[in-house]
């Protein structure tokens, strides 16, 4: 395993943790359910270049859908 790698999953891991705080908060079901994929789609996408975009869409996605 990269350290690149392991440094993605801590930066999507931290970002889940904001998700779910603010998931209390709000209630609302898109920041809970991007946050757990974060948590998820390290374990299967090996590339570093995609890792990184398909986290930076992850993080984005709940300030454009709001359900």
């Amino acid at each position: 395993m990269n350290s690149t790698i392991l440094i993605i999953w801590i930066i999507a891991g931290s970002f889940w943790t904001w998700y779910f705080m603010y998931w209390k908060s709000t209630s609302t079901g898109m920041p809970m359910i991007c946050g757990i994929i974060l948590c998820i789609y390290p374990y299967f996408v090996e590339n570093i270049w995609a890792l990184v975009w398909i986290g930076i869409l992850l993080i984005l996605l709940p300030f454009y859908f709001r359900f």
